[in-house]
């Protein structure tokens, strides 16, 4: 399997910890700014879909995708757990059970129809506000590629501030878009709120997820117009 879990560094911040699953992919995410974005250059006829492993299988899961030569990712976070008394920083997903492929449908199909019972491990997370298929099903989510890429800048940090949040938690201070332009999450677009007494960007992936960013000085945003 060919996997990484790496840190970059940028303007001498940590960054990064994250998985990406294709050698094709490394080597470009390794130079990229964010640590991750330029290794996914936008391809014809390739969307960002959604999967979800079943059975908490992930790294098996890993192994599925990548032999079968996707570009994938998986955003990390750190979290601080007590063992035995004492703090541990300890990585783990931000979104568990869930994996980003960039690719073709047919490929993705390929993947999840192959025989063999380690590939049922593997399911489209669906989009249940759009029609039902000729299948019976709805079809799979997909993510727009800036989308996806502005959700990768948001999450390729190893900042362990940085959560998956609700709707309720975010206490918007209006519904102007902005932009951060310095610090960690320079780059990062989203809307600035009010989460657990810090002002967050909130960057939302439309059905799936709302993600916060760590605290973000006002100096650090400027309105999009």
């Amino acid at each position: 399997m060919n996997a990484l879990i790496n840190a970059h560094t940028h303007r001498g911040r940590s960054r990064s910890p994250y998985v990406g699953l294709t050698s094709n992919v490394l080597p470009e995410a390794q130079r990229s700014h964010t640590g991750v974005s330029s290794g996914y250059a936008q391809k014809e006829n390739h969307e960002w879909f959604v999967l979800r492993v079943t059975y908490n299988r992930t790294q098996k899961a890993y192994g599925i995708i990548s032999t079968s030569d996707v570009q994938s990712y998986m955003p990390m976070h750190y979290v601080i757990k007590k063992e035995i008394g004492k703090k541990k920083r300890i990585l783990q997903p931000l979104l568990p059970n869930l994996i980003f492929v960039y690719t073709t449908r047919e490929a993705v199909n390929s993947i999840i129809k192959k025989k063999g019972d380690e590939t049922s491990i593997l399911k489209f997370y669906l989009d249940k506000t759009k029609p039902l298929e000729e299948n019976g099903k709805h079809p799979p989510l997909t993510i727009p590629f800036t989308a996806m890429t502005n959700f990768i800048k948001a999450t390729s940090t190893s900042n362990e501030h940085v959560r998956i949040v609700s709707s309720e938690q975010c206490h918007y201070k209006s519904g102007d878009i902005v932009k951060v332009i310095d610090g960690e999450f320079e780059g990062v677009t989203g809307k600035v709120a009010r989460i657990a007494g810090q002002q967050r960007v909130v960057v939302e992936i439309s059905g799936l997820c709302l993600v916060a960013t760590a605290y973000v000085p006002t100096e650090f945003i400027e309105i999009v117009k």
